[in-house]
């Protein structure tokens, strides 16, 4: 008997029973392999695609096209022209109770010799001291007394006063905001100074050759503002807004 033979069996034979059999695991689907081979090809894009932009964070081609127009202002190395200003800050048409520039027959319909016309007056926009600025302060709404006041208020800051009373007939009762500044293109510069005196105000331009400035009140205003908001007022009115390529820089 051998030495390994269990005791008691003296070489009888003896087998294995049961239903287990060792189960091996299954082998790899080709889908997996597929799915692997696409998941390292993504793999690769995604760092190729962050060294690229790694590499133009740190090169001239990272600059944002803004950056590159202030570098150069323009193509051809000139300055570029600012753009010419409005006729007035609200856009809105003159008082239609402006007189016509002119009422005279043609020159052709007469027979006379056509005349050269009249030069336009000259744009002034510079901000002048109140002294300087002669003030007609008119009444649009239904309150009594309100431009008479009004104009011993502007008085009293330095502004000569010129004619008060009601407003004309195409402004009276039909001012729905605050003030209504209206000056022609020689009082541009008053009628900046006077917009500052009133919160809301709103400037226009008519044909008129002189440097008066028109105060036309609506049913809106209350009083003047205090003089050192109307200081502040006119500094951000006169401030010059930077240009588009100049602001990015």
């Amino acid at each position: 008997m051998s030495m390994l033979t269990p005791q008691g069996l003296k070489g009888k034979q003896y087998r294995v029973t049961g239903k287990s059999y060792p189960r091996l695991g299954r082998p790899p689907s080709r889908s997996r392999k597929v799915l692997a081979v696409v998941g390292a090809v993504l793999a690769l894009a995604l760092i190729a695609l962050g060294g690229v932009q790694l590499v133009g964070i740190f090169t001239s081609k990272g600059k944002s096209p803004s950056a590159r127009a202030c570098a150069s202002p323009s193509a051809s190395g000139k300055a570029l022209a600012a753009p010419a200003a409005s006729g007035s800050a609200s856009g809105s048409p003159a008082p239609s109770g402006s007189p016509a520039p002119s009422d005279a027959p043609s020159a052709a319909a007469s027979g006379s010799p056509a005349s050269s016309p009249a030069a336009p007056a000259a744009t002034n926009t510079a901000v002048p001291q109140p002294q300087a600025v002669t003030v007609n302060v008119y009444n649009a709404t239904d309150k009594s007394g309100l431009a008479a006041r009004t104009a011993d208020e502007l008085k009293k800051r330095g502004f000569t006063i010129g004619k008060v009373g009601n407003a004309p007939a195409a402004l009276d009762r039909k001012l729905p905001g605050t003030v209504q500044v209206i000056s022609g293109p020689a009082g541009m510069g008053a009628a900046t100074l006077l917009g500052s005196q009133s919160a809301g105000s709103t400037t226009t331009t008519d044909s008129r050759t002189d440097a008066t400035v028109d105060f036309v009140i609506g049913d809106t205003y209350s009083a003047l503002l205090e003089p050192a908001q109307a200081a502040a007022a006119l500094q951000a009115a006169t401030k010059p807004s930077p240009s588009p390529s100049q602001g990015t820089c």
